[in-house]
């Protein structure tokens, strides 16, 4: 909803406050809040709730299904769903629905930003559906994964013992992980959007989030009017090894942008060097180390290695604005002191897992990417690349962790001739803009818009969630905001450096 800016227009909300109650409450009265009076009923009782760091209240409902389809009367979860309601009382009868990334981030983890997309909530709904086995919708929860409390603790490298342990919790729990795979989302999704009375949705995916809505499309296209793509991960993505090059690449263009920039190559000359000479530093079998904890400020001493560098870089990389402070942390790194760089991955990596189920994300890599890798993959993908070790210790998850199956289709391209808008960053260090150019050759009635100057996941920023409405409106790309696309289209490397700033886009 606007901010009212002039007087005139304050003092008729007003006047008008107290009939919009009325209707308000009748609305709510009549079947639910954002319902089209003229469409199905709805078989979800919504009533008010709130969502983490929002502000507004959404309306919030749950929905029993099977955890296995295939075993109606076996063990049932609960799915939980949240709506934002349309800022009208006669709102369009196609919702906008928000699909989340990892696999493993619960979409109302993001209601924020669905929260910006006000042009499309004027007179659209915009739902949130958690994942099953994520925030709300029966969640894998482990002991296992609970809050490391030390800066120590969240050292260790080899997550096979946690994934071991968590797995056995489950199983005495009678959880069945290997029902907890995109296929089940998306019945699970087709199941909710019935429930709720809506016959054709709106989509937007961001990250795996486009690959969950691609299946959906696949299985479920007539209920799908339009879609939205955002950092694509194509179903034949294996993602467990293809996401190692890319960031490996990332961090490699982020070194040279530092060469290329004064004031960073005066700070650090040899940007390259800084990286190996940490390496030497802390040799082949890790040093013994004192960092400074952040979480209690007190020195710790602990065995660092150079993989606990190279793993701490990884979350640095993912928005632009994360990755000017890369330089400093490496040469802070290089003269021995790895605080710095510990502190800024630790604030962005437990600011993620409190989005994120690592349990979830294992039962759907471990069944839909894991058996697709073969050794050549593992020698293509990952020979070469200094991540390789970190790497192998994620592929070694999946022989502890249980299995499910998956269509012998999911991997392949979608090919659909539902209008879809497809975001990239060009400087993305894990969905490249080459997999936005891949799913849309099987997507005819698509545009793909990549955004030179930004990382992962576009819509947030700038006027991505203007276009975002623009096309949500009017499914088709005639009427995109040109000064909007050009503003993504033009946009280069932001200027990181302090030489470098005020000339930005």
């Amino acid at each position: 909803m606007h901010n009212a800016s002039s007087a005139t227009f304050a003092a008729r909300a007003a006047r008008l406050a107290g009939l919009a109650a009325v209707a308000f409450a009748a609305a709510v009265a009549s079947g639910g809040c954002g319902e089209h009076r003229d469409g199905p009923r709805r078989t979800i009782a919504l009533a008010e709730c709130r969502l983490p760091k929002l502000a507004l209240a959404a309306q919030c409902g749950e929905l029993e299904v099977p955890e296995d389809r295939r075993n109606p009367d076996g063990r049932r979860i609960r799915l939980t769903v949240a709506v934002l309601p349309a800022n009208t009382l006669d709102p369009r009868p196609d919702p906008l629905f928000i699909l989340a990334g990892g696999p493993g981030q619960a979409a109302t983890s993001i209601a924020p930003f669905a929260a910006q997309l006000t042009d499309v909530r004027r007179d659209r709904d915009i739902v949130l559906l958690d994942q099953r086995g994520t925030g709300r919708s029966s969640p894998l929860d482990c002991s296992a994964f609970a809050p490391d409390d030390d800066i120590a603790s969240s050292l260790q490298l080899d997550p096979v013992p946690k994934a071991r342990a968590c797995a056995a919790e489950l199983a005495a729990k009678g959880i069945d992980a290997t029902q907890y795979t995109t296929a089940a989302f998306m019945a699970d999704l087709d199941a909710v959007r019935a429930a709720l009375g809506y016959d054709r949705i709106n989509l937007w995916g961001g990250s795996y989030g486009t690959r969950a809505a691609l299946e959906y499309m696949r299985r479920h296209g007539t209920h799908v009017r339009s879609a939205v793509l955002d950092g694509v991960a194509p179903p034949g993505m294996k993602t467990l090894v293809d996401v190692w090059p890319a960031r490996d690449a990332a961090l490699a263009a982020l070194v040279a942008a530092c060469g290329e920039s004064p004031s960073c190559r005066a700070a650090h000359p040899d940007l390259a060097a800084a990286l190996a000479a940490i390496g030497a530093r802390l040799g082949a079998d890790g040093r013994d180390v004192t960092i400074v904890d952040p979480r209690t400020g007190k020195p710790q001493a602990v065995r660092l290695t150079y993989d606990h560098v190279l793993a701490a870089l990884q979350p640095l990389l993912y928005l632009p604005e994360l990755q000017s402070l890369v330089p400093e942390a490496i040469g802070r790194a290089a003269a021995g002191e790895f605080s710095p760089l510990l502190a800024l991955a630790e604030l962005v990596t437990n600011d993620l897992a409190g989005q994120t189920n690592t349990a979830l994300h294992y039962s759907v890599t471990c069944t839909e990417d894991a058996p697709r890798v073969t050794a050549a993959d593992r020698a293509r993908s990952l020979a070469g690349t200094r991540t390789r070790t970190l790497a192998e210790r994620a592929l070694a998850v999946c022989a502890v962790w249980p299995r499910g199956t998956m269509s012998a289709d999911a991997a392949t391209p979608v090919r659909s001739d539902i209008p879809v808008l497809i975001l990239s960053g060009g400087l993305d260090p894990v969905t490249p803009p080459a997999y936005g150019n891949e799913v849309a050759a099987t997507l005819p009635n698509s545009r793909h818009i990549v955004a030179h100057g930004y990382g992962h996941i576009v819509s947030p920023h700038a006027c991505g969630p203007r276009l975002i409405a623009t096309f949500v409106d009017d499914p088709g790309f005639g009427k995109l905001p040109p000064t909007c696309v050009a503003h993504f289209e033009k946009s280069t490397r932001p200027l990181l450096w302090p030489d470098r700033l005020g000339a930005q886009p």
